[in-house]
């Protein structure tokens, strides 16, 4: 059975490593049909965050849409009600009359369904292809990179937004404040979030893209870091000619990319902090789950940039933001700077769950060392003087044992890691690969704070009594990765109620 994990888009994809990233099953820079031309569309895992967000779009555009997934959720009961038909579990007859039949690269070769639509000769999209067309007749935005693309995207949506101009999009995560990851408006911008996991986001000719940051990842589809860059150089190559490429100068392989595509005669305007940004970010600070800081381009101020996120990866996330709206959608600054200042979040994006006996709990989808590393380090901040309690449940057998090492010294500014095992996703079990590799790494290492302590949980179910064991008042408690440890949080919360006292007060209890 194919089933989609709590939320974002399935990984791995199912291919072998390759030396450049080239994925045998879909080519990615062969044209898309027309969403017009798709007839009645079948999603194979409909449930996940990529997946759902591309039916949603061609719900409202009038398709026939069905789809089916392993398990019931809310998501698949929303579909419903939006007009798809649905199905639970998997079987041929769930193609019923379908033309087009969308998968993800998580759906295997073997799903039982697959099979079937590729025994009727039926047409078979990549969840990437569906997306670039519907995307098509727009002008497109794509946002890429290794960290922060799903916040990112969301940001522009929403500034857009304030702007009057009604964007489509489809986001890799749900907007706190439209509670769904997916719109088709009424203006002419689509913006959506790219995907590199597998290659395929270079199927969406951008007329503008943002790339954040260019890192070591998903190295079991590319194998080398060199191929995770060319990939990137190849979707760079894909914006169009007279569009905007928007780059991180603070991160090398970004800044490496800017270089590269400047060279090739694409338009690229960078931002940072670094001080030969284009579009630079000065004055960064913030307080609680707030940020802000000055925009500053070629010595002139832009504006003054607030958003409701605490982190300066957050900051250069709404910078990014900035100038694709400004410089390359030719949006008022100012509406834009109001725009990301009204911006509430993304779920799982550093998403507070509640607080109950003065001990604060927040969840984040963080999973590969750039996006840990940033979410501890803004969360040691909000923590102090209290303490910093992390959950962190590793995602994929491939990227704990290739990056276990990058992983510990992401969770090492904390003073309590509880190391859960490995949410497994589309992989199966590798032999000594466990969460056990992290925090044996911890406990070894020569750690900067005192009293710090590492323990690796393989039992899901003792995880959130072991923390509302040691948690007190004071601390904040950070649950962090792509899995399901998403729904512990609710639990400590759950647990801290139950031992608190008489003067404890509960707040914003799930």
């Amino acid at each position: 059975m194919t089933s989609s994990p709590p939320d974002g888009p399935a990984e791995p994809s199912q291919q072998a490593p390759s030396a450049n990233g080239s994925n045998d099953r879909f080519d990615f820079t062969a044209a898309v049909p027309g969403a017009d031309s798709l007839g009645s569309v079948h999603f194979i895992a409909i449930g996940g965050a990529g997946m759902s967000g591309v039916a949603r779009v061609m719900l409202a555009r009038g398709l026939a849409v069905s789809g089916s997934d392993a398990k019931d959720s809310l998501v698949l009961r929303a579909l419903a009600a939006e007009g798809a038909e649905v199905h639970i579990g998997h079987d041929a007859a769930h193609l019923g009359a379908a033309d087009t039949v969308v998968i993800s690269s998580a759906v295997r070769e073997d799903n039982v369904e697959l099979r079937a639509a590729r025994a009727r000769g039926l047409r078979v999209l990549h969840r990437s292809q569906a997306l670039a067309s519907v995307m098509r007749g727009n002008r497109r935005v794509a946002v890429a990179g290794t960290n922060g693309k799903t916040t990112t995207t969301s940001m522009l949506t929403v500034a857009l937004q304030h702007c009057g101009v009604d964007p489509s999009f489809a986001v890799g995560g749900e907007l706190a404040k439209h509670g769904t990851n997916a719109h088709l408006g009424t203006g002419d911008i689509f913006v959506a979030e790219a995907d590199e996991s597998d290659g395929s986001f270079l199927v969406y000719r951008p007329d503008v893209a943002i790339v954040t940051s260019v890192q070591p990842d998903h190295l079991d589809f590319y194998g080398t870091f060199e191929s995770v860059q060319a990939a990137y150089a190849r979707f760079a190559a894909t914006v169009q000619p007279g569009g905007l490429l928007v780059t991180c100068a603070d991160d090398p392989g970004s800044r490496t990319l800017a270089h590269l595509a400047r060279a090739a005669g694409t338009r690229v305007i960078t931002y940072g902090l670094a001080g030969d940004a284009d579009v630079r970010l000065t004055a960064p600070g913030g307080a609680g789950f707030h940020g802000h800081g000055d925009l500053v381009r070629a010595g002139v101020g832009l504006g003054h940039l607030q958003i409701g996120m605490p982190g300066r990866h957050n900051l250069l996330n709404a910078t990014a933001s900035f100038v694709a709206a400004t410089e390359g959608l030719g949006q008022d600054p100012g509406r834009v700077l109001e725009g990301l200042a009204g911006f509430t979040g993304t779920r799982r994006r550093f998403e507070p769950k509640g607080e109950v006996a003065g001990v604060r709990v927040v969840d984040d989808y963080a999973h590969n060392p750039g996006k840990v590393a940033a979410v501890v380090e803004t969360a040691r901040g909000l923590a102090a003087p209290g303490r910093l309690i992390v959950v962190f449940q590793p995602h994929l057998y491939s990227r704990t044992r290739d990056f276990a090492a990058e992983l510990a010294t992401a969770l090492s500014p904390a003073d309590i890691v509880f190391v859960m095992d490995v949410y497994a996703a589309r992989e199966d079990p590798m032999p000594g690969v466990s969460g056990a590799l992290i925090a044996d790494r911890l406990a070894d290492a020569d750690r900067p704070r005192a009293g710090e302590s590492a323990q690796f949980v393989p039992f899901w179910s003792d995880v959130a009594p072991l923390v509302a064991q040691v948690a007190r008042a004071g601390d904040l408690v950070l649950t962090v990765g792509a899995g399901d440890v998403t729904m512990i949080g609710p639990e400590i919360l759950r647990l801290l109620g139950e031992r608190r006292g008489p003067g404890d007060v509960a707040q914003g209890q799930e």
